[in-house]
């Protein structure tokens, strides 16, 4: 059985918790250690990864700044903690990134984002368009806007989705402990450490307890969560210590961890998730687009003779051959009417008939299963 390790990785989601970025007694950033941070995803970049790293820290440096105290906070509290916080937060990642010659961009998150296929599409584009410039995605939830109904909860299941969203193959949880054990080592001296999960069985659920630290809402239950969402999606995760300097360097020279394999590729259960979709409505292609698809193009607007059903952006659509033959299904980038205005039209004559520019695919390569 292979051991698994970031090496070859070539997308990579790092969850950071507030208790491994901010000082809890002083509340101040802890700015060596997210120095040697930016070391290891420097390192990770130029080893030919993407880089998504998903951030505590606001309402925890906020609320050092607003001298709120260490007790429990109200909703207002939290969200103007959070809203002094997130500026801090995406300033010393740009400053930890610089050096090395990373650019960042900072990305707010709430829960109505992954759960509406809209914004899930949208938010997956701008993930898509940042790494192919290099760009290394810092990603918070919202939380200056964010209230119990439409909240993640904690960044464990934030990272996982964020995973899921962007097409990684890799979810790294950097956590106080080193990975799962069969009981709570601090409680039990004879609780093994187990180095590799290949299911999540009741068994390995009722291992995980739901305490957390002092700064984070996350404990080993939310992190067996995650690993549940990633590695259906096609992307493995290590649970690892992280409050050691230069962790994501240390997991990859054979730092003490959890794994959890995935058994397929994102895209491979990307594709599976969309073929299993009932279509929305039907797109007729042309021989041209129908031999495009077949070596791995993407859906053009010139390459549709005919569009059926009404439908949303994100609907899933049966796509069907000249000769009547089905092809396979795909996420629609435009609606029902948007689709059936620009068929048979180039690309670049989209502006010109919606009144505003669109993307140059209907159908991306991505979002179908052929």
């Amino acid at each position: 059985m292979a051991a698994l390790t970031l090496t070859g990785a070539k997308r990579v989601v790092v969850k950071i918790g507030s208790a491994l970025l901010v000082d809890r007694e002083s509340g101040a950033l802890k700015v060596d250690w997210l120095r040697d941070l930016a070391a290891d995803v420097s390192d990770l970049k130029t080893g030919g990864a993407d880089v998504i790293l998903v951030s505590s820290g606001a309402i925890a440096l906020g609320r050092g700044v607003l001298t709120l105290g260490q007790g429990a906070l109200s909703l207002d509290e939290a969200q103007a903690a959070a809203a002094v916080g997130q500026i801090r937060l995406a300033r010393a990642y740009e400053e930890a990134l610089a050096p090395h010659g990373l650019t960042s961009a900072q990305i707010l998150l709430t829960l109505d984002d992954s759960g509406d296929r809209r914004r899930y599409l949208n938010t997956r584009a701008t993930f898509a368009a940042l790494l192919a410039r290099g760009v290394v995605p810092i990603v918070n939830e919202n939380d200056t806007i964010a209230t119990d109904e439409i909240r993640y909860g904690d960044n464990d299941r934030l990272a996982a989705n964020v995973a899921v969203m962007a097409g990684a193959d890799m979810c790294v949880l950097l956590s106080d402990v080193d990975g799962l054990y069969t009981a709570n080592p601090l409680e039990d001296p004879g609780a093994e450490h187990l180095g590799r999960v290949d299911a999540i069985t009741p068994e390995i659920e009722a291992m995980a307890g739901d305490a957390g630290s002092g700064l984070s809402k996350g404990g080993m239950k939310t992190k067996i969560l995650a690993a549940r969402t990633t590695t259906a999606a096609g992307c493995a995760m290590a649970i690892t210590q992280g409050a050691i300097m230069r962790p994501l360097h240390a997991l990859q020279t054979g730092a003490r961890a959890t794994w959890f394999p995935a058994t397929l590729s994102p895209q491979q259960a990307r594709k599976a998730w969309i073929g299993a979709m009932k279509p929305k409505g039907t797109l007729q292609l042309d021989a041209g687009a129908a031999a495009a698809l077949s070596r791995g193009k993407s859906l053009l607007p010139a390459g549709i003779s005919g569009v059926e059903g009404a439908f949303h952006r994100g609907d899933p659509l049966r796509l069907i051959g000249p000769d009547g033959a089905a092809i396979g299904i795909g996420l629609s980038r435009y609606t029902g009417e948007e689709a059936r205005a620009i068929a048979g039209h180039r690309s670049d004559e989209i502006e010109a008939i919606l009144g505003y520019p669109g993307r140059a695919a209907l159908v991306h390569r991505d979002d179908m299963a052929i």
